[in-house]
């Protein structure tokens, strides 16, 4: 979306943070940064106004956000007392095109001086021990006991054994074409016949392995 396609002010202006919040009592606070993103393919002249000017300092207070990029602006709070606790203050951060003054967007700010931070206290991690009913007392000695899988294994079945036994033979049986051999020629065997008796026994011997 271009900015010239917005003339009505209504231009989507992206700010973060949405409030500053200074506090009296915590000096590194009182300098904070409001960041403007420009996601449209053309630049945008920013202004920050505010509505009591004389409590801040604002750093580049105007300037241009080039195609989708951002810039920091440093608001610096310089009038911290108690008469200014609680009162809330605005920024306004409007954006124009280039060559142009009628304003296409803009954004309010919120800001509040507060007495103090408050610094949560992080409770000590409490760690009890779990009722003996959470894990059944025979539930270990199950674990600790179960055989191994080597150990309750019987071997192969002896339907593995024929199958494999069945192919071993049909592949030393004699190919068909094969007459240097005195076989009957139903014991002759095609090559297809022969691969397939090859690919079963390779089958049967990974279930033989995994057993």
């Amino acid at each position: 979306m271009q900015p010239s396609q917005l003339t009505d002010g209504k231009l989507p202006l992206f700010v973060f943070p949405s409030n500053l919040t200074f506090y009296s009592d915590d000096q590194s606070s009182h300098k904070q940064i409001l960041t403007v993103y420009n996601p449209y393919d053309s630049p945008l002249k920013f202004k920050v106004l505010c509505t009591a000017p004389r409590k801040y300092t604002v750093v580049d207070s105007e300037g241009t956000i080039r195609p989708r990029c951002c810039v920091d602006i440093v608001v610096r709070h310089i009038d911290i007392n108690i008469n200014n606790e609680g009162v809330k203050d605005k920024f306004r951060i409007q954006v124009v095109e280039h060559g142009q003054k009628k304003v296409i967007g803009k954004k309010e700010i919120i800001s509040v001086l507060l007495p103090r931070k408050e610094r949560s206290v992080q409770p000590e991690e409490n760690f009890q021990s779990l009722p003996s009913s959470t894990l059944p007392a025979d539930r270990s000695q199950s674990l600790s006991s179960r055989p191994s899988r080597s150990e309750n294994s019987g071997g192969p079945s002896l339907f593995v054994i024929i199958t494999a036994l069945v192919c071993i033979i049909a592949l030393m049986l004699p190919q068909q074409g094969d007459i240097a051999t005195r076989l009957p020629d139903y014991l002759h065997l095609s090559v297809p016949q022969k691969l397939i008796a090859a690919y079963i026994l390779g089958l049967v011997t990974m279930v033989i392995l995994h057993v």
